[in-house]
């Protein structure tokens, strides 16, 4: 088993110095295919656009990112998969000969296990909920049946081009084996298909996705301190990044898996909250929630604060205080969107109709 391990990670490593070797002119080009692909972007971009495009997709968005990455985090601590930039200096394959060179980048030292890639699962995830989202509304209008085999065929090649650049990204970036790149993107598309046949997630109470939030939680926490107690620890992959990593600094204390689960356990807590809200109800509920230019709106004005609001970092320096803080910015993401902004941008537009009148 250690063996073909061994093997399957000595050609991975191949492909990483091949990358690096004849597209090394090519690293601000993976870099941002990486950043792009990171699920903040679903949040901070992605949701808010769809959410007032059409809310069940941005719904759907939210659930198939948060609980696609809650699993992720569970394979990993399963499966305890290596990541190239420290493999190569661990491993006993190379023992009779010269260690390949692998390049480091300053994102290349996350700190959980590389199996299976989150980037990867939450891309195609994400990617796939928005992809057929497209199809749904194209395939509506009445087009002749070469329209829509077109549309059919140019949307999903664009999919299947974004996940294999996101998949040589990381395998370039020395973040990911190609096998786990590849399990990624098959975990990511079961997920998504999964929550596209799931109708009970439009109609949840605050109550359940409260009850929802604290079950993923308690068993990722619970998870972890069992093997705890058992003499396993889940975080051995964060004293790897640190001692393999070329430079100290590019370890960032939000690649660790906790930073992970606590951000995804926000954005549901947050939108549960926001669907809810009195805010909600009354600005995405009534007409004008119909109305194009108060959808535009929206979208523009939620851009713009979750633009600002995302570069405000929480301090790393007290790891507690990291969590609870971006636990609550994770939160405030759908209510800034949902409910925040739509209420008051329809309270403006009251107070300038009855100046009107």
């Amino acid at each position: 088993m250690d063996a073909g391990m061994d093997l399957l990670h000595s050609s991975g490593v191949e492909l990483v110095q091949y990358l690096q070797l004849n597209y090394k002119d090519s690293q601000s080009w993976f870099t941002f295919i990486s950043f792009a692909a990171d699920l903040r972007n679903t949040f901070f971009v992605f949701f808010p656009i769809w959410f007032h495009l059409c809310e069940a997709v941005g719904v759907k968005l939210i659930w198939v990112a948060v609980i696609g990455d809650w699993l992720n985090l569970i394979f990993k601590w399963f499966l305890f998969g290596q990541r190239p930039y420290w493999w190569v200096h661990e491993t006993q394959f190379y023992a009779n000969s010269s260690l390949p060179l692998v390049q480091q980048f300053p994102i290349t030292c996350e700190t959980g296990p590389g199996s299976p890639s989150g980037h990867a699962m939450g891309s195609s995830g994400v990617w796939y909920v928005m992809v057929t989202a497209f199809l749904t509304i194209g395939f509506q209008k009445k087009q002749p049946c070469f329209q829509k085999w077109c549309l059919h065929v140019l949307l999903w090649t664009v999919f299947w081009l974004i996940q294999v650049c996101v998949c040589a990204s990381r395998v370039f970036l020395a973040a990911h084996f190609p096998h786990q790149v590849i399990f990624g993107v098959i975990s990511g598309l079961a997920v998504a298909e999964v929550f596209g046949r799931i109708n009970a997630i439009y109609n949840v109470t605050f109550k359940q996705y409260l009850k929802i939030t604290l079950s993923l939680f308690s068993f990722a926490l619970g998870f972890y301190l069992l093997l705890k107690l058992v003499g396993v620890d889940l975080l051995w992959s964060v004293e790897k990044a640190q001692r393999w990593c070329v430079r100290a600094e590019w370890v960032h204390i939000d690649s660790t898996p906790f930073a992970g689960l606590v951000r995804n356990m926000g954005a549901l807590f947050g939108l549960g909250l926001a669907l809810n809200s009195p805010m909600y109800a009354e600005s995405c509920k009534g007409k004008r929630s119909q109305q194009f230019n108060f959808r535009l709106s929206c979208i523009v004005t939620s851009l713009i604060i979750l633009h600002l609001f995302d570069s405000m970092k929480p301090p790393t320096q007290r790891e507690f205080l990291f969590y609870l803080l971006s636990f609550c910015k994770s939160a405030a993401v759908p209510l800034v969107a949902v409910a925040f902004v739509p209420y008051c941008i329809s309270q403006i537009i009251n107070r300038e109709g009855k100046k009107l009148l």
